[in-house]
């Protein structure tokens, strides 16, 4: 079994419209999240918009979600300035998350040697597990094979990775060098089928705002030997992989417009991110129809929030697959 789980979505942070932080929105979210599939949950990550939010609204959201549900939450503390990274990482663990996520630093491009003294720290200031979330392609600096082999093996709570660096070769390699219990989870949703074949554990992902259900059945056909079944279910996620993210509508653009048609906390984005694409609701609305033609996986869990059939029934017309 996967630490954490084998599906995570990391969650947007919900706003009200005058942009303040809508803590009541995060728990809901959160617990129909939960109820559609999801094994765990990241709070406060990028696609949580951390680069807006104050700490203090940080550790408050982590806390608000934390007490929500009964799945482990894994908050996301990074910064590129490591005394930052430190307090988040204290303020986190203190506020009842069960792991903390920590990004590279972007935007200063640090050496590896930087990279490395960096984690070490962050780790050193929490008792909990640490995954490390290598993403070159926003902090434009790739954590190093040999670096994260070297932090596995020497700093005992630095226990995975969550990867979207976009080479599942380099991932084979890690693995093979990492010690056992090192874990993998694909941070790039489109790449999650082909890092289970090398041996991811799980996904922290995006699309699994909407598609859990379809990506937990895509984990159980691959662990079963079901590779064809798995193979079939990711090829109906790809409208929902390429709609996640885009330039003219960037994560998490796409995903809060999509919860808004769902009827779910969501909110607007802060800036620099917006405006939204005209556009946008109605792509959401055939990415959902799409889906529902194929598969009836978007439905409301009881006792959860007031999304039901008849209201997605109503949103979304119904595809033919």
């Amino acid at each position: 079994m996967a630490r954490f789980g084998r599906v995570l979505t990391a969650m947007v942070t919900p706003f009200r419209e005058d942009g303040s932080l809508d803590l009541d929105g995060a728990a809901r979210l959160a617990r129909w999240l939960v109820a559609n599939g999801n094994e765990g949950l990241v709070v406060a990550g990028t696609t949580g918009e951390s680069p807006t939010l104050t700490h203090t609204e940080q550790a408050d959201l982590v806390a608000a979600v934390s007490e929500s549900v009964d799945v482990p939450v894994v908050a996301g503390a990074g910064s590129n300035d490591t005394r930052a990274a430190i307090d988040l990482t204290e303020r986190c663990t203190e506020a009842g998350a069960d792991g903390i996520l920590h990004v590279a630093g972007y935007y200063n491009r640090p050496s590896q040697a930087g990279l490395d003294s960096h984690f070490r720290h962050c780790a050193a200031a929490t008792g909990l597990p640490v995954i490390i979330y290598d993403i070159p392609g926003r902090t434009g600096r790739k954590v190093a094979t040999e670096t994260l082999v070297r932090l596995a093996h020497e700093v005992p709570n630095i226990v995975g990775l969550k990867d979207a660096a976009g080479s599942p070769a380099d991932t084979a390699r890690l693995l093979e060098m990492a010690p056992e219990g090192f874990e993998v989870y694909s941070g790039d949703d489109a790449l999650t089928l082909p890092l289970m074949s090398i041996g991811a554990v799980g996904v922290i992902g995006v699309a699994t705002h909407w598609v859990s259900r379809q990506t937990v059945a895509m984990f159980d056909a691959f662990e079963a030997g079901r590779t064809a079944e798995a193979a079939a279910i990711n090829r109906r996620l790809l409208d929902s992989y390429d709609f996640e993210t885009g330039d003219s509508a960037p994560n998490p653009v796409p995903t809060k417009c999509m919860l808004r048609v769902l009827g779910l906390p969501a909110g607007p984005c802060r800036l620099p991110m917006g405006p939204e694409p005209p556009e946008l609701e109605d792509r959401a609305r055939a990415v959902l129809a799409a889906l529902r033609g194929s598969d009836p996986g978007l439905r409301r869990t009881p006792d959860t929030v007031d999304t039901t059939d008849e209201v997605l029934a109503e949103r979304t017309p119904v595809g033919t697959g």
